[in-house]
Formats: C-alpha cells, structure tokens, sequence
C-alpha cells in the first residue's frame, strides 16, 4: 500500500494524557455519588466524545439526568481536565512520537492529528507537537464520535488526501473502527493492539519501527 498521510489519533498514542480523563472522571463519578468508577469504564470512553464518555459513567448511577445536567457535568470535567494539563509538556509525549512524525515527513509523507477531544489545540501546544502536523480534525470541527469515520475523514479532506491512502494510528477499537469505516489503513497501538479490524497491531510507536514498510 502507498501511504500518502498518517493521521495519529492524540490521548495514548502521541500524549499521555488518559490518567488525567480518568482521574477527572473519577473524581466527577464520587461526587455524584458513584464509588465504582474504574479502569475498566474508563477503557470503554476511549476515541468516544465527551458526552458520550459521560455516559458511561451515569449508567452507574441510580438516578436520571437532564440533558441540561449532563452538559454541567461534561463542562464540569472538562474544567478539571483542562487544569490538570497546565502541567504538560514536552515530556509527556510518547517514546517514538517525534521520530516517527519526522521519519513520514521525511519521505513527503503528510501527518495529521484526527482526535475526538475539542482540547486538542491546547494539548498539541503544550507538548510542542503544534507544529509537526499538516493538519488537524478534532470534536471542534466534527460532530459524530468514533466509531463514525467523520473525524478521519475530515482530517483526510483538509490534507487534501484519498482517504484510501491515509493510514490511521488508533489505541481504540472505537478508532480502529473509525479508520475502517473510512476505508482507511488501521494500525492498532498500545491498548487496541489486539483490535480484530486493525490491518497491523504493534505495541507502541517505537515498535512501528519494525514495519515502516507501508510507510516507504
């Protein structure tokens, strides 16, 4: 396969920033009365939006709520997780990232961002990944979560890129899905790298190494 861009999903596979959403999901869960929030819910909300991560969490909960309350808790976890990243940087980025990124644009390989999270532009300054992409899709210009292709594919577009010539880094089923959906390569890191839809499932970016040649 000839690649002609590589969109990297964000949280898990270019930064670590899960134990953040968990630890700020956590924290809204025990607030509103929820005691069980754990790893494994917190599993289930990767590559989904928000709200759709929200829900996750109140489907532990005895008791409804209104949408008007759904949007206060989602606003209400966001603002933990936004000041929590006040602290990141440079070394937060994942082992390989910066390599990797270099070694695509190297071979005139367009790189792009393609992440549910509307904090993406403020995640990629922090950790001065900002000016490594070509192009970047995130939940502020998209409106259906992964698994829709939607963010993918609009990554593709503003690249200017046949979404068959794209290739997709995910650590979620729900990404790897997304990828597929968009008739896209899937390359399943990290926590999807048992994904059954990937196309190749390797543990990390730096393992990625050891098949650059779908990248060559």
């Amino acid at each position: 396969m000839m690649v002609k861009a590589v969109i990297f999903d964000l949280d898990g596979v270019l930064v670590t920033t899960d134990e953040l959403h968990f630890a700020a999901w956590k924290t809204l869960a025990e607030r509103i009365g929820i005691k069980n929030f754990t790893r494994a819910d917190n599993a289930r909300q990767r590559g989904v939006s928000r709200m759709a991560s929200l829900e996750v969490v109140l489907e532990k909960s005895d008791r409804e709520f209104s949408d008007e309350e759904k949007t206060a808790l989602a606003e209400e976890k966001n603002k933990m997780y936004v000041e929590s990243l006040s602290a990141l940087s440079r070394s937060d980025v994942l082992p390989g990232a910066f390599e990797f990124i270099e070694y695509i644009k190297s071979k005139g390989i367009k790189a792009a961002v393609g992440s549910a999270s509307k904090n993406t532009p403020l995640i990629l300054e922090k950790t001065g990944l900002a000016d490594k992409f070509d192009a970047v899709s995130c939940g502020l210009d998209t409106v259906r979560s992964k698994p829709d292709p939607e963010v993918f594919l609009t990554a593709a577009k503003k690249l200017g890129v046949d979404p068959c010539r794209c290739a997709v880094i995910e650590d979620s089923n729900a990404g790897i899905e997304a990828a597929k959906a968009g008739g896209m390569y899937a390359v399943a890191v990290g926590a999807a790298e048992h994904a059954p839809k990937a196309d190749i499932s390797v543990g990390s970016l730096e393992s990625l190494y050891k098949a650059m040649d779908i990248f060559a």
